[in-house]
């Protein structure tokens, strides 16, 4: 565990996400979920020692942060948008229909999907207090439709999810790459530049971390229309992704599984697009 600032400490020991906590006087809000029931309870053992758990927040709808929320009794905060994905899936999941290389992908069969539905949605924008704690939760589509922030002013933290990721590539089958471009002009301009920026694979991220997930995904951009302006094969989509990986510092033993993701995340964003 890693402690931020006052109060506000990260997790990097479960697979698919970094995880976060605010204490305030009021308890704690929770930001996103282990992937694993039995890991999701250790968590909330783990962060009971600082307090009472009062929220959990859900900044997208990827799995990986989604289906361990099953095992949760507090109440869950999502975006609209992500309630609506979530709605739609199977109450039964397995990982193996559509592999996006995900930590998911692994897991055989779950039962109750829908149990990790949030019950605590907003659209545009919402404000919940607790103690001395404003946060201040933020629609902000790109990586995924319902993705989300959550700023902290006095503290001048933000968690901000998968809008900047560091060692290895995101998902990009659900995304919009032209907002999610616009989010890192956001980022990089001067509302947002005394925030401490926490993402899904940790903190800080600094001012280069933004610049090159910019340029990560204008080649996106750029490979989708190549795939999206003639034929190709899987050879060509092997080529595109190896190029897109060396953006990342993948460790070895995790670079098959980022590759898997690139190209399920190219194909399905072409066949959206196309």
């Amino acid at each position: 565990m890693r402690k931020i600032k006052k109060n506000i400490y990260t997790e990097s020991k479960y697979s698919g996400v970094h995880l976060a906590f605010v204490a305030t006087s009021e308890g704690l809000l929770l930001v996103d979920c282990p992937l694993r029931v039995e890991d999701t309870k250790e968590w909330l053992s783990q962060v009971s020692e600082y307090g009472k758990p009062r929220y959990m927040a859900l900044l997208d709808a990827h799995p990986d942060r989604v289906l361990g929320a099953r095992a949760i009794e507090i109440p869950l905060i999502a975006q609209d948008r992500t309630l609506e994905t979530i709605r739609e899936w199977a109450d039964t999941f397995k990982g193996s229909v559509h592999p996006i290389g995900a930590e998911s992908d692994r897991l055989k069969r779950i039962t109750s999907v829908q149990r990790a539905a949030p019950e605590v949605v907003f659209t545009d924008q919402m404000v919940i207090q607790l103690g001395h704690v404003r946060f201040e939760f933020l629609h902000r589509p790109g990586p995924q439709p319902g993705s989300s922030w959550i700023l902290l002013p006095k503290e001048k933290v933000a968690f901000i999810g998968d809008t900047v990721v560091l060692d290895e590539p995101p998902y990009v089958g659900h995304a919009h790459l032209n907002r999610w471009i616009d989010l890192l002009d956001e980022l990089r301009g001067s509302t947002m530049g005394s925030y401490t920026l926490v993402s899904s694979q940790g903190a800080p991220i600094r001012r280069e971390h933004i610049n090159a997930m910019a340029r990560f995904l204008r080649k996106v951009e750029h490979r989708v229309a190549k795939l999206l302006g003639g034929k190709w094969d899987e050879e060509d989509l092997e080529l595109i992704a190896e190029e897109l990986l060396e953006d990342f510092t993948t460790p070895g033993h995790r670079r098959d599984q980022a590759l898997q993701r690139l190209k399920v995340g190219l194909v399905d964003l072409s066949a959206r697009d196309g």
